[in-house]
């Protein structure tokens, strides 16, 4: 099983699949964003607040997160062209 740090978690978390720390607390990727899943704010956007970068994550998929991820393919490919262009845009300007 592998640990992830918040910033580590942020990262590598894909479209259709939860994170979970130690103590049950459980995030879950969608095409609309990273969401709390289950308990006192389940369904509310994650907002990153100072005790979330203490915590140790896992990340895993199961059924609800599958469908969660329904269209992540088009999602990801979306998201993979606007970082190339930001890049590009980027490049471009130190090259001028």
């Amino acid at each position: 099983m592998d640990w992830y740090t918040t910033g580590q978690m942020l990262h590598a978390i894909r479209i259709g699949q939860k994170a979970s720390t130690p103590d049950g607390r459980t995030v879950l990727r969608t095409t609309r964003g990273l969401f709390w899943n289950g308990g006192r704010a389940d369904g509310m956007l994650v907002e990153l607040k100072d005790y979330l970068f203490t915590e140790i994550w896992t990340i895993y998929e199961d059924e609800e997160s599958l469908e969660a991820g329904a269209g992540k393919e088009q999602q990801e490919l979306r998201e993979r062209e606007m970082l190339e262009n930001q890049y590009e845009e980027v490049r471009r300007k130190r090259l001028e």
